[in-house]
């Protein structure tokens, strides 16, 4: 098998010379991988490998961006005054860095009024457009029409 490591010169050795090998310096003998033609072993150690590997992958999850969905629902029929008020809070999910999932629910015979569902997810689009950008238009499926927006990335 063919042995790396710091301290080792990169030969092809038999198996018990590479464990020797690794045992003299305390260490242990790794496969790295199997199919190459020797296979390839590596000394290290093991336990502050298993560490370290750990470690980098804790801080990847801290670096990463958690996306929130914020949703808000209005009816095909919603008031002014009651399409303020949601516009509102919509708008305080995007300044807060959520994603914004708008939808029209339609009961019963209220389906009939799908073009007046689109044209206020439309306008909430507009009226939303400074702190966010629509990520998919309005599309009806089953009976709620729903819309996504993200909010605008800042750039510093």
């Amino acid at each position: 098998m063919r042995v790396v490591g710091d301290n080792v010169e990169v030969d092809v050795y038999p198996t018990h010379k590479a464990l020797k090998m690794a045992e003299d310096e305390g260490l242990d003998l790794v496969m790295i991988t199997e199919k190459a033609d020797p296979p390839v072993c590596r000394i290290i150690d093991y336990k502050k490998f298993l560490y370290d590997q750990k470690k980098k992958q804790k801080e990847m999850q801290s670096k990463a961006q958690k996306v929130v969905v914020k949703e808000i629902r209005f009816g095909p029929q919603t008031d002014d005054h009651d399409y303020d008020f949601k516009k509102k809070h919509a708008r305080g999910f995007l300044e807060e860095g959520s994603k914004l999932k708008a939808f029209v629910f339609f009961k019963g015979r209220s389906i009939v009024f799908k073009e007046q569902g689109e044209i206020l997810l439309l306008r909430l689009a507009q009226d939303l457009e400074d702190v966010g950008k629509v990520e998919s238009l309005p599309k009806l499926e089953g009976k709620r029409m729903i819309m996504m927006m993200a909010p605008k990335v800042n750039k510093k």
